[in-house]
This record gives structure tokens, sequence and C-alpha cells, in this order.
């Protein structure tokens, strides 16, 4: 194969898989009019049409689909053995991309970043910030990070946080003249703070446990987010009640801005979580990061 000719592949790669020429060139670094003319060359040598394109999209065509699954294995080998050369150098290098929620970023990840990565310059980490569940090797992402260890069995899980609550907190003012719930069933008298889950698009449905009997509630109330730190603004602001990570509010509960209820509904569990697949050979960047992650309490 020509040179030319698999750095054609490769444009073709980043188009299918961003869905967009736009975005395609500022990935690859090509000018929108040379990758679409990239893009030409390679349909014109393969007799075959492998995009369709419209005014607002660009999708592979069949023959496309089946191009890409050929594609993506071959280049993720390539990269994979390139960072595998990162063991011949004198300091581990490399980009490592994890996907991950606001919470975990914050709390978990940064903490842990801060101490590693200027002892190792020639690494970099690469962190987004998503709700959703991402399919990581449609995302191009190393690891990803979720709550608890339930995962599919090509997954490697490795605890990077302590056992976590989830907690039902109010505002005195709201609570003021309102009876206090009692059990979980009582949140349907309560205006609660709804929670839109981002990858399926569903409502939340709040989740309890007491002497290992789960009880799950469907709430009702004036807001709807997709935001946790919204959710506690909302609560702290008198407009319902709200579910949150206990360290959330730990701060408003001390001071009094709000007040948790259901406390016995509350147990611990599994805190977060580092993923990857189970097949992935580690480089020396990706097994520093993942060590200094790991939670050791």
């Amino acid at each position: 194969m020509k040179r030319d000719e698999l750095g054609d592949l490769a444009a073709f790669l980043a188009v299918a898989e961003e869905r967009s020429f736009t975005r395609a060139a500022a990935k690859i670094g090509l000018s929108q009019s040379a990758l679409s003319h990239t893009i030409r060359r390679l349909e014109a040598r393969l007799g075959l049409r492998l995009l369709t394109r419209t005014t607002r999209s660009v999708s592979p065509t069949q023959a496309g689909e089946r191009l890409v699954e050929t594609l993506r294995p071959a280049f993720d080998g390539i990269e994979a053995r390139i960072d595998a050369l990162s063991e011949l150098r004198d300091r581990p290098a490399g980009t490592i991309r994890i996907t991950c929620g606001e919470h975990a970023a914050h709390t978990i990840l940064w903490p842990a970043l801060e101490r590693l990565l200027p002892l190792y310059p020639d690494i970099t980490v690469e962190i987004a910030t998503d709700y959703r569940l991402i399919d990581l090797a449609e995302g191009r992402f190393d690891a990803g990070v979720r709550l608890g260890e339930n995962l599919s069995d090509d997954m490697i899980a490795v605890p990077i946080g302590p056992l976590v609550k989830m907690i039902v907190v109010g505002s005195p003012a709201y609570l003021a003249d309102r009876l206090m719930p009692i059990t979980p069933q009582d949140l349907t008298d309560h205006a609660c703070i709804n929670l839109r889950l981002p990858t399926r698009g569903g409502l939340y449905v709040w989740e309890f446990e007491k002497d290992g009997r789960p009880v799950n509630v469907r709430v009702d109330g004036p807001v709807i987010i997709n935001d946790m730190t919204l959710m506690v603004r909302g609560a702290v602001a008198g407009l319902g009640l709200g579910i949150v990570m206990e360290d959330q509010v730990a701060e408003h509960i001390a001071e009094g801005r709000l007040v948790q209820v259901l406390a016995d509904w509350s147990p611990p569990f599994p805190g977060y979580h580092l993923y990857y697949p189970s097949r992935r050979q580690p480089t020396p960047a990706f097994s520093l990061v993942v060590e200094a992650l790991r939670y050791r309490g």
C-alpha cells in the first residue's frame, strides 16, 4: 500500500467517526477542502461511495460501515504498538484519555493528577466530563469512571474511591411547614427535584435500601435538571428535596442550609471505579495513572 493511500484511509475513518467534515478536518489538521478532495480520491480509487452527505450530516454508506469495521481494529492495533514503544523511553510518555462525570473529575481524578503529572512531564491526561455512559472504543477513550463495580466481563474495574452515599436533603425553610418524610413512599407528598438521565433520557428513579430491602420511588416536582450542582442549588433555594452525593452537601448541612432526611434509608455503596478493557496491554504511562488513582483506604 502506498503511503498516501494509508493517509486517505485514516482521513476517511476520521470523517466516518466524527460524522462531520468540519470536526474531522480539525482533528487531523487538514482544511475541509483538502479533506473533501481526499475522500473523493479514495472513493474514486475504490469505485465505491463511502459516505452519504447532506447539508446537516455525514454518515457512512453500507460499504463505508464495512470499511470502518475493518479499519478501526487495524488502526487501534497500530496505535497500541506505537504506545508500547514508550517502554523503550527513559521516561513514561503518552496521552491517556478518560471519560467521567464532573463529580468524579473534581473529587478523585484531579487531586491524584495534581500529584502525579508534575513528576512525569511527558504524560498527558485528557479528562472528558460527561454524565452519559460512553462506549470506550467508540469514543476513543483509554478508560472511564463509573460508580460501583458491576461491569461487563471484558472490563477490568479498579476501585479509585471510598464507599459513597446518595442522601436526600432539603432546606429548613422548605421543611418548616411540611411533614418530615419517614419512608421513601412519603416523597410522593413532597416537591422533589428530578434528575434527567443523559444516557437513556428518562428521569432517575430515586433508590433506597433498609435492612437489605431495596425501594425505588418516582418523584415529582417543579424542576428537572441534568446537573448535580444545580440539584444542590435547588435544594438550598427551597425548591424541593434533592438527592445528591453526601460529600457535595456536607458543608451545607454543617452550616444549617440543608437538612438530611431519610438517613436510615441511605446506606453506603461501592464508590468510583476506573474501568478499561481487559484485553488492553497497559503502557507504562497508563499503568502509572491507574496506580495513582487506585484507592488504598
